[in-house]
C-alpha cells in the first residue's frame, strides 16, 4: 500500500482543491505548469498504490487514465494493471533511472485532518509513500499530487477497503485531466489532442 500521512498544516506553496470542483483540472494544470522547469524534455507520472484496495487505488487509477496519451513526452509508472504498491515500488524505482531534463510527478492517496479530507493537495517536492502505515519507502518525485481520502484517525484496515469509489474515481479523473492539460500545454500539442485514454 502507498498510503502516507499528510501533515495538515498547509504551506503557502501548496494548492488545496476540493475533489469535485468543476475547475479542479484547470487548477491542477496551472499549478503543474508553473512547476515544470523550462527545458524539461520528458514527464514521468508515478502512480503509487494498490489495485486491490479502493482507498489506495488513486495512483494506479490515474496511471491507467493517462497511459499512452502523450507517448513522446509522458511515461506512466504504475497503473491498475501493474500497480506500484509496497511490494513492487522499491525494485521498480531502484531499477529505473530518470533521465536528465525530466520531471517526475508522484501521485498517492493520503491521510489528513478532517478539514482536508476529500481534497486534492498539490505541492513541489517528493512524496514519501507508506508513512501512514509505518513503512519506510524512498521519497519519489519532483512534485506531489495527493488525494486526501481518510482522516488520520481512521481505522485503516476496514476504512481503506470501503472507501467511496466515487471519491476515488472523481479525484483520479480530475488529477489525470489536470496533468494531461499541463503536458499538452507545455509541449504545445494541438488543443484537440485527447487528454485521457478513457473519456
Amino acid at each position: 500500500m502507498g498510503i502516507k500521512q499528510y501533515n495538515s498544516e498547509i504551506k503557502f506553496y501548496e494548492k488545496v482543491i476540493p475533489f469535485n470542483d468543476r475547475l479542479a483540472p484547470l487548477f491542477i494544470r496551472n499549478s503543474l505548469y508553473s512547476l515544470i522547469p523550462e527545458g524539461t524534455q520528458h514527464i514521468y507520472v508515478v502512480g503509487i498504490g494498490s489495485n486491490l484496495i479502493s482507498g489506495d487505488s488513486l495512483g494506479p487509477f490515474v496511471g491507467t487514465l493517462l497511459r499512452n496519451t502523450f507517448p513522446n513526452h509522458l511515461t506512466v509508472l504504475g497503473n491498475l494493471e501493474c500497480p506500484m504498491d509496497a511490494t513492487t515500488i522499491v525494485p521498480k524505482i531502484s531499477g529505473h533511472i530518470f533521465p536528465k531534463n525530466s520531471f517526475v510527478i508522484s501521485i498517492d492517496s493520503v491521510l489528513g485532518s478532517v478539514d482536508f479530507v476529500n481534497s486534492i493537495v498539490l505541492r513541489p517536492g517528493p512524496l514519501q509513500p507508506g508513512l501512514g502505515l509505518g513503512q519506510n519507502l524512498p521519497p519519489i518525485g519532483d512534485c506531489s499530487v495527493m488525494g486526501v481520502v481518510l482522516t488520520n484517525e481512521a481505522v485503516l484496515g476496514s476504512a481503506l477497503l470501503y472507501t467511496n469509489l466515487h471519491l476515488i474515481y472523481t479525484m483520479a479523473t480530475n488529477i489525470a485531466k489536470g496533468i494531461s492539460l499541463a503536458v499538452r500545454q507545455f509541449f504545445r500539442y494541438p488543443s484537440d489532442h485527447p487528454i485521457l485514454t478513457v473519456n
